[in-house]
């Protein structure tokens, strides 16, 4: 489980507030050294001017950073680069009035933000991946269950009720909260409709979520073979599926997706690649080509990032990768081309909608901040639910930005349209 997610709520964040016990990555603050601290205070010193993070630009009152231990952020972003950014956060240094938009900004100009002398000495700042990372079947178990089997009351929380965690399709911007559940249905239903998932189609699902994929196939007629390796979400899925009288089409299995068996008409995957490490990509899209009858269709759901950032990310120990989702990557669709061809599938249709995610996003933080008080008795402390502000706000940022995508793709084998 991850760190922090159990016991009794802890003080107002800060940095001598934390429990070292939980949160060893944010508890002490780390030595950077003096020429790393001198390196981080002159670029990010000038970075938040220059983008107005810490002073309004002229005429313009935008998001601002208000930094109440300007020395420790800066020591914790020599020694750690973004992943120091994050955990400063957490440990009550820095705040902002729109979190969100403080890292729209960061990300929209995140190439602009080292000067391009020093980007060579990008090493300084990050380091590599450590080797639990690695999706073997032992530790991709291990890290699903550290982030999807934190408390399915958690996800409740903030989630709408389908609890479908994955972008929504809205019809009009801004989102409001009580569209959320349609444009959850509007989004599932592209994709069994991409599918073409009716009365009696053997429907193979990787990555159950918590049943509404399952629950809708079902209700249109498919017989429904659903993985996860989450014992949380394949427990409350069951629960949910049975209670809509709907068992007898639905099996929910704890299985790795390497070990799916037989042939379906249809696969459908949601924002499973990301979680699989780009060193699994062959055996995933390998599995997916597998367990497909001749004629099948592959509907899949991704995020997406450039293949540049992409190569970079993948090499590097991240925010995200400690903290929210271990041992997983966002591929590139160059990526994602590549891996499906090899595996002996075509790209047939291929439709982007990040701007939806945001707004997902965006619903789902306001949310969580609505019920600090239900999260805080699932005993989840405030270093917690400040972690868990900054992965949702740093994704939000991500698709505001433009430097994230989501994409809903149909595979077929081979040249068959």
């Amino acid at each position: 489980m991850l760190a922090g997610a159990a016991g009794p709520a802890a003080p107002a964040a800060g940095r001598t507030e934390v429990d070292a016990e939980r949160w060893p990555g944010v508890a002490p603050l780390p030595s950077a050294g003096a020429v790393r601290t001198a390196v981080a205070r002159h670029v990010v010193a000038r970075a938040l001017i220059r983008q107005g993070l810490v002073t309004p630009t002229a005429g313009a009152r935008g998001p601002l950073l208000t930094l109440h231990d300007p020395d420790a952020f800066r020591q914790r972003i020599g020694r750690g680069g973004l992943i120091g950014l994050g955990e400063s956060y957490l440990a009550g240094e820095w705040d902002s009035d729109d979190l969100a938009g403080v890292l729209t900004i960061l990300a929209r100009h995140v190439d602009e933000l080292v000067p391009a002398p020093l980007r060579r000495l990008r090493g300084m700042w990050v380091s590599a991946r450590p080797p639990a990372d690695r999706n073997t079947r032992a530790c991709a178990r291990e890290n699903i269950q550290r982030h999807y089997d934190l408390s399915n009351d958690l996800f409740a929380a903030f989630l709408d009720p389908t609890l479908a965690y994955s972008s929504a399709v809205f019809t009009e911007f801004p989102a409001r909260p009580a569209a959320l559940p349609e444009a959850q249905h509007r989004r599932i239903d592209r994709l069994l409709d991409l599918a073409r998932v009716g009365d009696g189609t053997r429907l193979l699902e990787i990555g159950t979520g918590w049943g509404e994929l399952a629950l809708r196939a079902a209700a249109r007629g498919a017989r429904v073979t659903t993985l996860t390796l989450s014992a949380e979400q394949a427990a409350l899925a069951r629960e949910r599926i049975a209670a809509a009288g709907l068992a007898d089409r639905v099996d929910v299995q704890l299985r790795d997706y390497r070990d799916a068996e037989d042939r379906h008409d249809a696969v459908i995957s949601v924002e499973m690649i990301e979680a699989v490490g780009a060193e699994c990509w062959p055996s995933y899209f390998t599995a997916l080509r597998r367990a497909l009858a001749p004629g099948g269709r592959i509907a899949l759901q991704a995020i997406t990032m450039g293949h540049q950032q992409m190569l970079h990310t993948g090499a590097t120990h991240t925010f995200i990768n400690k903290y929210v989702f271990p041992g997983g990557l966002i591929p590139s669709q160059e990526a994602i081309a590549q891996h499906s061809a090899a595996a002996g599938l075509r790209t047939v249709a291929d439709d982007g909608y990040g701007a939806h995610y945001a707004e997902t996003l965006r619903l789902w933080r306001e949310r969580f901040a609505a019920n600090r008080s239900v999260v805080t008795g699932l005993g989840f402390d405030t270093v917690f639910q400040r972690m868990w502000e900054f992965y949702l706000a740093y994704s939000e940022a991500g698709f505001r930005s433009g430097y994230l995508d989501v994409r809903q793709l149909l595979l077929t084998e081979g040249t068959r349209p």
